[in-house]
């Protein structure tokens, strides 16, 4: 699958001035587009949902904290991963942090080779996140395209039957039965049995899906 054609945005949030810029312009020199915001409040005004990426977030900020943030992207179904920095280490907020899904927890003043390492660990999840997202919505776009019928010989056909027995079981003939499997390959592409159990299964799978603000 292909990637997002988008450019990678490093979304830096910290109400410190000068620890924007300093963070802002060491991002830059790594071919990285950075948006900075003096607020969680300013992230919320500026994200978009097709903006490929992470989120450098300092934990400690008025009006909304980075925990508060986190938490409220969680609620709204936006995966954006996130990278912690702060000033004041504690076990108690980097625990929180972790427990809500944080890819890292740094402290300042930030270590340039660990912070670069967060961030591109980070992207990249956030790539294969979309890419799953992406997967999920053309996998569901296809089975929606079964009709009743081929829904129900499609649960016995997972369920090991051979054609005659499913035949049997909804009062159909064999030929029939057989043309409705070849519509549920050729409407799932589906190339074998193998392959049409793993979409199956994908489908049920839980996902993350990008919200909305």
């Amino acid at each position: 699958m292909d990637l997002p054609l988008h450019e990678p945005t490093v979304f830096l949030v910290d109400d410190d001035e000068a620890v924007r810029q300093s963070l802002a312009l060491l991002i830059a020199t790594y071919g990285l587009h950075v948006e900075s915001c003096a607020s969680a409040g300013e992230f919320l005004d500026r994200w978009q949902a097709d903006a490929v990426g992470c989120v450098v977030l300092d934990i400690r900020m008025p009006d909304m904290s980075g925990l508060a943030l986190q938490a409220l992207l969680q609620e709204r179904g936006i995966s954006l991963p996130v990278v912690f920095i702060t000033g004041h280490g504690d076990i108690n907020l980097c625990r929180r942090a972790f427990q809500g899904g944080a890819v890292d927890f740094l402290t300042k003043p930030v270590d340039e080779k660990a912070l670069m390492e967060s961030i591109h660990k980070s992207i990249g999840r956030d790539i294969l996140q979309r890419q799953a997202a992406t997967e999920i919505g053309t996998l569901r776009e296809r089975f929606a395209q079964l009709s009743e019928r081929e829904r129900q010989v499609l649960e016995l056909i997972l369920d090991g039957l051979p054609n005659k027995l499913i035949a049997r079981e909804i009062g159909l003939s064999t030929r029939t039965v057989e043309s409705h499997r070849s519509r549920i390959y050729l409407k799932l592409r589906a190339n074998s049995l193998a392959q049409l159990v793993r979409s199956v299964i994908k489908l049920e799978e839980p996902a993350s899906h990008e919200g909305t603000l």
